[in-house]
Formats: structure tokens, sequence, C-alpha cells
């Protein structure tokens, strides 16, 4: 029996992680759940899956959760502070990541500083601190297993082959909802058009990351720091059917690649079952319901997003950790209507350029950059909200 903390267990990531653990009761219980503002729905997962613990980030929701669970033999707590300890419980055994956001940096550190295991499904820990989180890891001698779809499938791929040199990976991309649109129709794009995914059911912000390629932006940060990688050996190419989830290209030319359907419930259970493969009746990919798998080059000039993650691998330093920052304030700005679809990237390009770069950056000026980083996207989000 494996006990599991779910951070984020009210997202998408997290209800479907629910979903393995209740398909596997055997094998897999739930110690701790944690969200950030559903209250409802937390309360619901709490009294089907009788956690030891549950924390809502958001302390004025506290005393609503305290009382929904005061029949329940389970304990309550609120705050960040209490999301980052409650991840070195000692019944503790994996961590799943599943916050979104720099939100999930701290209580990732702090369960690799407890050496449990960790399941990353929160990409920005790795794109804010990644030098950071792989020393820590090799410090304490603690697994970091990937959850989101693309770096499962390298994972998988790179399964029995340690000894064999890899000359690039192949992280695929569905192209988002924009694909092969030009210029002039980005520029009109809104929230509720940005929002559908073709392939995937994501929350509201991983959508807008997906639909601009800051997600793949993201992805490219992250395959550098799970798998060893020099930036020229992580490749993007857009597959809009999201049935090769990526591919390893090995020293002799060899392609592995790993297929399946769109359901993030695979990876997740590899994750939480690794090394071993369990039996499931999630559904099988037929390939003749997909004759045609194509595949073509991103367009960084329109999505500028994914070039600026390739400029901040390449320079290093804490220069990604202040992409992730403005990013997520711009993302939240174009949600709320105050700025366009291409100012996402504009934005975030200025924050860049802006912010004070440190070349070997510690855990407090990762703190910093943050908070700087953000003060200026907001600071610029505010001009271009007065002039549209």
């Amino acid at each position: 029996m494996k006990n599991i903390a779910i951070l984020g267990s009210t997202g998408s990531i997290g209800q479907q992680a629910l979903e393995v653990i209740d398909n596997n009761p055997e094998r897999f219980s739930v110690e701790v759940l944690t969200a950030n503002n559903n209250v409802s729905l937390l309360i619901e997962q709490a009294k089907k899956f009788r956690p030891n613990v549950v924390v809502i980030a958001n302390e004025e929701k506290y005393e609503v959760v305290r009382n929904a669970l005061a029949g329940e033999d389970i304990k309550v707590y609120a705050g960040s502070a209490a999301l980052a300890q409650v991840v070195e419980m000692g019944t503790v055994d994996l961590v799943l990541t599943a916050m979104v956001g720099y939100s999930g940096l701290i209580p990732t550190i702090n369960a690799i500083k407890a050496k449990k295991q960790i399941a990353l499904a929160n990409k920005e820990t790795l794109v804010v601190a990644g030098d950071l989180i792989n020393r820590l890891a090799i410090e304490n001698k603690v697994d970091i297993l990937p959850v989101d779809s693309e770096h499962s499938a390298i994972f998988q791929c790179l399964a029995g082959e340690y000894m064999n040199p890899v000359e690039k990976v192949i992280l695929t991309c569905s192209g988002g909802p924009f694909h092969g649109m030009d210029k002039k129709t980005i520029d009109k794009v809104v929230p509720q058009n940005a929002l559908k995914h073709p392939n995937w059911d994501m929350g509201a912000k991983i959508t807008i990351d997906s639909a601009s390629l800051m997600n793949k932006g993201f992805e490219v940060i992250e395959a550098k720091w799970l798998f060893g990688l020099k930036p020229d050996q992580v490749e993007v190419v857009v597959h809009p059917q999201s049935i090769v989830h990526s591919m390893v290209q090995f020293c002799d030319g060899s392609i592995k690649a790993q297929l399946g359907l769109p359901d993030m419930r695979l990876p997740i259970q590899y994750a939480f079952s690794f090394p071993e493969r369990i039996c499931n009746a999630f559904p099988r990919l037929n390939f003749a319901d997909f004759p045609t798998l194509t595949f073509s080059a991103p367009d960084t000039k329109i999505f500028r997003n994914l070039a600026l993650a390739y400029e901040a691998l390449q320079k290093g330093g804490n220069l990604a950790c202040i992409l992730n920052a403005a990013n997520e304030i711009v993302v939240e700005a174009f949600l709320q209507g105050k700025i366009t679809f291409p100012d996402i990237w504009a934005v975030n390009e200025q924050v860049m350029q802006k912010s004070t770069f440190i070349a070997k950056a510690t855990l407090d000026d990762y703190i910093a950059t943050d908070r700087e980083a953000r003060a200026y996207a907001s600071g610029i989000v505010s001009i271009l909200q007065l002039k549209n």
C-alpha cells in the first residue's frame, strides 16, 4: 500500500489522480488532500477518500472545511505554511505535486528534503528552480517521476536504455486551438476561444499556456532538468492528433516513441506504480481511428513564448523564474480581459529584459526574483489596460 499526498486535489490532475486511486484501492490510499479555494469539492473528496489530513490554502475558508468535516476523523489545517509542512508527514510515501504555478515550489522542496518520492505534475517547480531541485533530489536520494504526458513518454522510452547516449528528445505539441492561424486572426483571440483546447481537459491556466505555446516552452525547460539535456537536445514538433506523446532519438538515429490516447490517467498511474505497469480499463488506441498522424515545426515568430523559453534555457540563471512569474500575471490578466492574446508574450519579453538577472541563484534569490518580475508585469499590464 502506497500512501499518497495530493497537492491540488481539486484541479484536473488531482481529480484524475483520485480516479486512479479509486480504481486501485488495494495499491494506493489517500493520506493528504490539499486545495486552494474549491471548498465544496475538497470536502466531497475528503468524505469519500477519508485522508488523514486536509489542507485548504485559503485561510478564510478554514472554518467552512473544519465544520463540514467535524464528524470525520480528519485533521484540517489552513494556509500556505501548513501546505508546505504537511508533505513532511511520516505516513506519506509519495507526493503528487499537482498545484498550478510557482506555489508548488516550496512544498516540493520540503517533500524532497523529507525524502518523499515525487510525482511531478507542477512543471513550474523545475522551470523556476531546476538546478536547485536537482541538487536536492540527488542529495536526498529522491526519485522525481514525471507526470506530464510528454515527460512521462520520454521517461518510458528511456527505460532499459541507461547505457545508450541520447541524441535528442522530441516533445510533441498539439499546437493548441490556434495552430496554423495567421497573425491577424491571433490578434483577435478572446479568452473563450483560447479555453477550448482540441484534445486535453485541463485547467484554465494551463489551457491558456497551451494556446500560447508557453506550456510547451516550460516543458522544454522541464525536460532539460529531468533528463540532463542541453538546450539543442530538446526539439518541439506540432502533432495535432496528440497520439504520439513524445519521442527519444538515440545516437544511432533510432527513435522510440510512446503512443496512446490523450488521457492523463495513464501517466499518473505510471508514476504511482513505477516500475510496475498495472492493468486498467482505460480506452485503448485503435490505429484505424487515426489513419493520418502529422508533424510540423512550431511557428515561433507568431507564438513568441516558445522562443522566449529557449532563450531562458540558453542563458540559465534565474531567467526562467522571471519568465514564469511574468507569465502567471499576464495569463490572469488575459483571462480577465485586461490585455490581448499577443500581449501575453509581449509582456513576458519586456519583463525578461527588465528584471534583475542572477547567474547563480539561491532559493532566496528565486523568491525575490518572482516578486520583482510579478511587480514589473503587473505595472506593464496596468499601462496596457489603459490603452485598451
